[in-house]
């Protein structure tokens, strides 16, 4: 997933974001995630930040340094089950008011097979819908194969917290911490954009490590992470 910047823009609310036509007709539709709306025919700024934007799925959103989650359709997210209600789960993935997890949003799932979890279990999900009238809902489903395709509930390993503009930035493949990391250790990664992170690796140490790793690195150089991954790796031994 590249993502692309032409250039610095920084962008406030109310501000009119103007997208080339070219790349509406090379990509297909637009798809506005966190900070845009539509408002008629222009596509309208909600917050102030830096505009951010993937060619491959022609998604465009801005990044800012805000504290709290707002749910946003289609992206992934990690959350801890509240409660258990007869048709759902209640969810908290950071934002304002719990999500909803239907017991049937799972692979293979049906009405006499259905996953049985319980209060607090950690959950890789994917917002399928939210409103800022609603409450987000939730699913553990690939829309493109049909498949969980590593949502769902996750098992052992350890999640911390770090900042949203991090956890975007983790899902970037030209970021380098994860890259230096793996070379040192083997270790499964689920990042959401809510701002949680969930690492699991062979021994807790070194999902410690790399935990402190992956949120030391928020502003530092690829070289810099190499570094400071060395010296973390001394350091342990």
């Amino acid at each position: 997933m590249e993502i692309v910047q032409q250039e610095l823009r920084v962008v406030l609310p109310g501000d009119v974001i103007s997208i080339d036509l070219e790349n509406i007709e090379n990509h297909g539709t637009v798809v506005l995630g966190p900070g845009l709306r539509q408002d008629g025919e222009s596509i309208v700024a909600t917050k102030q930040g830096i505009l951010k934007h993937i060619p491959v799925s022609n998604r465009w959103w801005i990044e800012s340094n805000q504290k709290r989650y707002v749910a946003a359709t289609g992206e992934s997210v990690l959350g801890i089950v509240t409660a258990r209600l007869a048709e759902y789960y209640r969810v908290d993935i950071g934002t304002a008011h719990t999500a909803v997890l239907p017991v049937l949003a799972f692979e293979g799932a049906t009405k006499r097979n259905k996953p049985n979890l319980l209060p607090r279990t950690l959950v890789y999900c994917r917002v399928t819908m939210a409103n800022r009238d609603m409450e987000a809902e939730l699913d553990c489903v690939n829309p493109t194969t049909g498949k969980a395709d590593g949502f769902g509930p996750l098992k052992d390993g350890y999640m911390f917290k770090c900042s949203l503009g991090l956890c975007r930035r983790l899902l970037n493949p030209s970021t380098p911490i994860l890259a230096i990391l793996g070379n040192h250790f083997p270790f499964e990664i689920a990042v959401g954009m809510n701002g949680r992170v969930w690492i699991n690796s062979n021994t807790f140490q070194d999902t410690i490590l790399i935990a402190n790793a992956i949120q030391n690195s928020e502003y530092l150089s690829s070289e810099e992470c190499k570094t400071m991954v060395e010296e973390l790796i001394n350091a342990r031994t």
